[in-house]
């Protein structure tokens, strides 16, 4: 009798692990679109690692937030295992670790050099933080800067004033309120009906999520603001992750730094082709006056010092090098 139920037992703890790592299949949460930038990341991602293991690990993309979960709920939900990966927009889980917040910082880098250089200080921090929730890093890349899409043009701050701006996380709307702004904080899946009937007039994101939202059917200018380079990374869950033999985690590796080193690249190349592309399909892209620079870079510094105040001393110490 005692023979029997200590084999019961041990075929229920097998099934309650995560698949052997001869065939390990795993689901994959993706917030956005399968045409959008992210996530056709995630989608090479899981083509090569298929390819790298011969098959013995497959996963299985799941785009549009299709699984049901939601943005900030992802760093509990992959630590708990309810979807062994998530493709995860930082800003969006920074309530949970404050780290996540780094890269959506306004105004804090100019460019994609610097943003890389930002990305590179930030790199050990963001694995310690993974590791925290119980998750192992794979990669991060940026979407192309965010700027401004609105009705009409802004010209200054002014324009500003009580615009009903979708924000896609807490440093945004707290940026646009200082500026005079009236943020609203909803799904992307939602963004597009809510400019249909006036929910919002205007929305903070990239030329490339303008291109993909096709919002020259409802809005007109767009503004290169470069309010920040917020970055999508790529986790799973630790204990699925130990389940993987030392050959498919190298490959998944492996994987995961060609996938990060692309997506960098097409970054910077989506930011020039979808600013022509909306332009072509009749939005007005114009340049920041320095009066509205110099509003937004005094908005982007009380941010950031508020967000200095709450950070660990190896954060502050990153932070140094781009605020001094």
């Amino acid at each position: 009798m005692l023979k029997k139920t200590l084999g019961t037992l041990a075929i229920l703890l097998i099934f309650a692990l995560p698949a052997s790592a001869a065939n390990m299949k795993m689901d994959l949460h993706a917030s956005y679109g399968a045409t959008s930038f992210h996530t056709q990341g995630a989608t090479q991602f899981a083509e090569l690692v298929k390819k790298y293991t011969n098959g013995s690990v497959d996963i299985t993309v799941h785009p549009g937030g299709s699984l049901g979960f939601k943005g900030p709920e992802l760093l509990k939900v992959v630590k708990d295992g309810q979807v062994p990966m998530a493709d995860i927009l930082m800003g969006v889980v920074a309530g949970s670790e404050h780290v996540f917040g780094l890269s959506s910082l306004p105004r804090l880098v100019p460019n994609f050099e610097k943003a890389k250089n930002l990305y590179n200080d930030s790199l050990p921090l963001y694995k310690k933080a993974a590791t925290k929730w119980n998750q192992k890093f794979l990669y991060a890349a940026p979407w192309p800067p965010s700027g401004l899409v609105t009705k009409k043009t802004v010209n200054g701050k002014a324009d500003l004033a009580n615009l009903k701006t979708r924000t896609y996380d807490k440093n945004g709307a707290e940026f646009l309120r200082i500026l005079g702004g009236a943020p609203l904080s909803l799904p992307w899946g939602e963004v597009y009906s809510s400019l249909r009937t006036g929910m919002i007039d205007s929305v903070l994101t990239s030329a490339e999520s303008t291109k993909n939202g096709k919002f020259w059917e409802v809005l007109g200018a767009f503004k290169p603001i470069n309010y920040a380079f917020p970055l999508n990374m790529l986790t799973i869950n630790m204990d699925y992750w130990k389940s993987l033999d030392k050959d498919q985690q190298q490959a998944v590796l492996k994987a995961a730094a060609e996938v990060e080193a692309s997506q960098w690249a097409a970054s910077e190349q989506r930011h020039t082709d979808s600013l022509k592309t909306i332009q072509e399909h009749g939005i007005v892209v114009t340049e920041v006056s320095a009066e509205l620079s110099s509003d937004m870079n005094q908005a982007a510094k009380q941010l950031v010092t508020e967000y200095q105040k709450k950070a660990s001393k190896d954060v502050q110490a990153v932070l140094k090098k781009y605020t001094d």
